[in-house]
């Protein structure tokens, strides 16, 4: 189990925040705020709930189990006078609110920038979208593949002579939420700093945020007039960087850039000579020469089990280490060491491993202070009525 701490010493206590969010991006974004001590009410549809609990495995919502931990559900219809009436209680309490709807969904619902700024006057608002609140696609359809598509991760995915890859899970949705917590207590400081109380407005849209993280690659196509091509594991900046077959059928990633790595690399190999060789003596050079330094990394990774090339890079002190896939992690020293999973219990009994909050506080891991809540599970701690 993962360390524990008291709710008081995390830094988001008192904080509250209203989700009217549904699916990955909100939830993301309100998962971080929720893992740091804010109270977070999510405000789901009657009967159904968000979306994320249709996303099971085995009968069980992995997602939400994962996601909704330290949140509250609240079951309201939005589309009854009571229902809205409720939401305006739960924003007069709010800090932040957080939406993903179509833009001129929350107008339409009567939640104008006059009414959110005469029920809570210092509110942050987190509007989130496909393509942002303005501008020819505001009012597409903006979901994640879309995003991942259109941005260019796509384009840059996967191999040259193959198709472009889309992600296996939702990248855009959580790059965006992340972008979204950081955005939202930059905003909430300031706005307890503020002279003037005034509700703030955040334009977040999927797209934007993953198309920041992609590199600089509007500056190099116009310095160089050229999209650089699929590469797979290898690196357009430099080289070696690859993965590498071991002689049991491991993975080994290797990442041998720096000069003096490569030295190690060159004479760990046998190959000493190389770091002199014309072909591989600059960044240029080995990119040039990519499948032949390859080729030479892979037949001697190749003749060696994955234990005995860890341990051959690891002597060595070059960065390289193993690809896990999750059943690997499950049991690896380093995640137990650090406590990063933590059982969770779901609605059937059974008890289910799920990733801890991801940092530390002064040397201490925040705890999980409560699973994922069951559909309108606190409305009765919210509302007079059910």
């Amino acid at each position: 189990m993962t360390e524990t701490t008291t709710t008081t010493a995390l830094p988001l206590t008192g904080v509250v925040v209203v989700n009217l969010s549904r699916l990955v991006s909100g939830n993301i974004l309100t998962h971080v705020l929720a893992d740091l001590g804010a109270t977070v009410i999510k405000v789901e549809s009657p009967r159904k709930g968000d979306e994320l609990r249709a996303w099971q495995r085995d009968g069980v919502s992995t997602y939400w189990l994962t996601y909704s931990r330290n949140k509250e559900s609240v079951e309201l219809d939005l589309r009854s006078p009571e229902g809205m009436s409720n939401l305006h209680e739960l924003i007069r309490k709010a800090d932040i609110l957080v939406e993903n709807f179509r833009p001129g969904t929350l107008e339409r619902m009567g939640l104008t920038a006059d009414c959110l700024q005469s029920l809570s006057p210092r509110l942050v608002t987190v509007r989130i979208s496909g393509w942002g609140q303005t501008g020819m696609f505001a009012n597409k359809g903006g979901f994640g593949s879309l995003i991942e598509a259109m941005s260019g991760f796509a384009s840059m995915n996967g191999f040259a002579d193959r198709p472009p890859v889309l992600p296996p899970f939702a990248m855009a949705d959580n790059v965006a939420g992340l972008y979204g917590a950081v955005l939202a207590l930059a905003t909430l400081h300031e706005q307890r700093s503020a002279s003037e109380p005034r509700v703030r407005e955040i334009d977040l849209s999927l797209f934007e945020p993953l198309f920041s993280v992609l590199g600089p690659q509007a500056a190099e196509f116009a310095l160089t007039g050229k999209v650089v091509p699929r590469s797979g594991s290898r690196s357009p900046t430099h080289a070696p960087r690859n993965v590498f077959k071991t002689m049991d059928e491991r993975w080994v990633a290797l990442s041998a850039g720096m000069e003096g790595t490569l030295a190690r690399l060159f004479d760990g190999i046998g190959h000493p000579e190389a770091l002199s060789d014309p072909r591989f003596a600059t960044h240029e050079a080995r990119l040039e020469n990519i499948e032949a330094l390859d080729d030479m990394i892979q037949n001697y990774v190749g003749a060696l089990t994955l234990n005995q090339a860890l341990d051959f890079f690891a002597e060595r002190d070059i960065t390289a280490g193993p690809v896990c896939d999750i059943a690997d992690l499950l049991h690896h020293p380093y995640v137990i060491e650090r406590e990063l999973l933590v059982d969770q219990p779901t609605p059937d009994g059974r008890s289910i491993p799920v990733h801890a909050a991801p940092f530390k506080i002064d040397g201490v891991r925040p705890s999980i202070r409560r699973p994922a809540p069951s559909l309108g599970q606190d409305n009765s701690t919210w509302f007079t009525k059910k």
